[in-house]
């Protein structure tokens, strides 16, 4: 590949990775893969200083201001990130680079928590504002609030300077993020993939009381600014926050050799596992604020200090059983299941083992010691098999040709991995049926959890969807049995069930489970067809002169509506009151047809789904990601990432004023 287009293809991978980290707090790539995408491009760049721009990820502080975590405050002192090293190499030159650079000069070594950053501004010894990085250079958001409720945060100080500002690292203890998951769990919630996120996305909550209950934590890390007092060093300005009873970075060593400071890089490492919260690397600074002052630093990096990032977390357990799952298509699934092991913040017990073609990959057996390692820090996965502590009687394992649930005889699908079920009554693809039905992207029933869909399918309450609307005729039996709690509990699904009936019909059918048809295809085609009944209808030509629908999809929906138990389900729902009709209503004057916009950052007199009805009453498509095939990105405030994309790419951008006047321009 061209060196030029490589570069810039690296740079957009890094600002998508960055966004998604950032700004959403969702990564899907975890730290160290998105260090290596740094590391090429930084290489490259070095290497080819003409591609070098003000814009490339290796210039800026990654993340963005969220304006609806609170206002936007001018940072006083730039919030900078750390450059990071990857080798013992790197640190030894580091160290001998400032060795050379100063005089006899002093090296502080300590944890880097895997947290998020956080400024605290004292006047007189009373908090005064608390701000995140945002863009680390410009402005950060307020988060006095929230940082009022935090334990850490000191709110007065006894022995003050006329003004101090410090900056540390907003985290979460494993035992508290336990908590919290489990009590988003017991709630019906989302649980959150790691601490660091949790904490992310509980420091930027407009509501404080759910801060408190969620017990951040905090350390300090530095002495961003201060006025009435002075601090020769680091170390001496650690100890003066901690006679102020503020909690700096544990355990920190002072050293003057290459040596020590590599020793106490590993002895971290090697402690790591122990700790009560994530690290993920060591930082060396440099101790006297005078160096520091010499050194200076660059547009992105302090030059007095380095981030040491370990590799990714793994770890052995010894595999206890191979569960087998059957899902909504009946397809058969193994999950490893292990003595729990802690990575990246959770414990981890399970993860998949996708088909038998992975498990004959893998040579794996009950009793095997695996290696599991989370990927994107996020997604458990078994990596290998320790074959030298393999038991006396192992035996690989073999998905077996009967149904776990059922007990009917399995199928290997032709050209695929897939074991199925062939009984098409199996329980346990009604139960991720009905899962399914009742999900965010379908009816979008609140409360409907998978415990008590798995206990009403087991009583023979559920046996299709259109029992969901049954339910109500069963209520005081449901309370006197208790399925899905006292008379509150079950009376609050219930009235989620009835409020579901008026939900626009693409959602009915996202819901029914048609192979092909996603929530976007199930938009398309009720968009098209308007009414149940006429899709119920149509041709195979007639579905596929709708946008991305191919003769794949429209063969599957012929032949689900070809099948009379279907249509059964269908006449029951509409008995029930479910609406069948699109809410949607499509104008004759279809301007943005063949035309994809994507919608980002703030607009001034609408949110994103009004701008997107709007765009797609008018023929166009709304895509939520920037790419060659994207016409328009309609654009407000705070743009962020996809407003980079679309200029590298040269994609026309508009605002809402724009989008108006190519409304009512005949």
């Amino acid at each position: 590949m061209d060196t030029k287009i490589k570069i810039e293809e690296l740079r957009k991978q890094i600002e998508y990775h960055s966004n998604r980290y950032y700004n959403e707090d969702n990564p899907e790539i975890s730290d160290y893969e998105f260090d290596m995408l740094m590391q090429q491009l930084k290489k490259l760049e070095q290497e080819h200083p003409e591609y070098v721009t003000k814009t490339s990820p290796t210039q800026k502080v990654g993340g963005t201001v969220k304006r609806e975590a609170g206002v936007m405050v001018a940072h006083n002192v730039p919030m900078l990130s750390l450059q990071d090293v990857f080798s013992k190499e790197e640190v030894l030159k580091f160290v001998e680079e400032m060795q050379q650079q100063l005089d006899n000069p002093e090296f502080v070594v300590e944890y880097k928590i895997d947290g998020l950053s956080m400024a605290l501004r004292y006047e007189n010894g009373e908090l005064k504002l608390a701000l995140t990085r945002g863009d680390g250079v410009n402005f950060g958001e307020d988060v006095t609030a929230n940082a009022k409720v935090i334990k850490d945060v000191k709110k007065k100080l006894k022995d003050a300077p006329e003004y101090l500002e410090i900056r540390g690292e907003v985290y979460m203890k494993n035992a508290d993020f336990d908590a919290v998951n489990e009590r988003q769990e017991l709630l019906g919630k989302k649980v959150f993939a790691n601490p660091r996120n949790c904490a992310a996305g509980t420091l930027r909550q407009l509501d404080a009381s759910i801060t408190k209950e969620r017990k951040l934590s905090m350390f300090v890390f530095n002495i961003q600014q201060v006025k009435g007092m002075s601090f020769e060093t680091h170390t001496e300005g650690y100890e003066y926050l901690k006679s102020q009873g503020i909690t700096v970075i544990n355990d920190y060593k002072i050293c003057k050799t290459a040596e020590e400071v590599w020793n106490v890089i590993e002895a971290i490492g090697e402690n790591r596992g122990k700790l009560p919260y994530d690290i993920d690397g060591a930082v060396v600074k440099i101790n006297r604020y005078s160096d520091r002052e010499q050194l200076g630093a660059t547009s992105k990096v302090p030059r007095w200090a380095v981030a040491y990032k370990y590799p990714p977390e793994e770890k052995e357990s010894t595999l206890k059983e191979i569960e087998l799952s059957v899902g909504r298509t009946g397809r058969i699934t193994p999950t490893a299941v292990f003595e729990p092991v802690r990575l990246c913040g959770t414990s981890v017990s399970r993860a998949t083992l996708h088909n038998q073609d992975f498990i004959d990959e893998l040579d794996i057996g009950i009793g095997d010691t695996i290696v599991v390692y989370k990927s994107g820090e996020i997604i458990p996965k078994v990596k290998e098999v320790n074959k030298g502590k393999r038991p006396l009687d192992w035996v690989r394992f073999q998905i077996p040709d009967t149904c776990p649930a059922c007990g009917e005889p399995t199928v290997r699908d032709r050209d695929t991995a897939d074991i199925k079920c062939t009984n098409a009554n199996c329980p346990a693809q009604l139960e991720r049926h009905i899962i399914n039905f009742v999900g965010r992207d379908a009816m979008d029933i609140k409360g409907f959890g998978t415990v008590y869909i798995e206990e009403l399918v087991r009583k023979g309450y559920i046996n299709s969807v259109a029992d969901i609307y049954d339910l109500k005729n069963h209520r005081e039996i449901l309370i006197e049995e208790g399925i899905i709690g006292k008379e509150k509990n079950t009376d609050k699904l219930l009235d989620a069930i009835e409020k579901s009936k008026e939900n626009d019909a693409y959602k009915l059918l996202t819901g029914l489970g048609i192979p092909n048809v996603g929530k976007a295809a199930a938009k398309a085609i009720m968009r098209k067809m308007q009414h149940m009944d006429v899709l119920m209808k149509s041709t195979m030509e007639e579905l596929q002169e709708v946008e991305d629908i191919g003769e794949i999809s429209a063969e599957c929906i012929r032949k689900f509506f070809a099948d009379d138990a279907n249509i059964c389900q269908i006449e029951r729902l509409k008995q029930a009151g479910v609406n069948m009709e699109c809410l949607e209503k499509v104008s004759e004057d279809q301007r943005f047809a063949g035309l994809t916009f994507v919608i980002t950052g703030t607009l001034p007199s609408m949110d994103r789904k009004e701008a997107a009805a709007i765009i797609e009453q008018f023929g166009g498509k709304v895509s939520g990601s920037v790419s060659k095939k994207t016409n328009y990105l309609l654009a407000g405030e705070n743009a962020g990432s996809k407003l980079t994309k679309a200029q590298d790419l040269g994609i026309s951008i508009i605002s809402e004023e724009e989008l108006q006047r190519m409304i009512k321009e005949a």
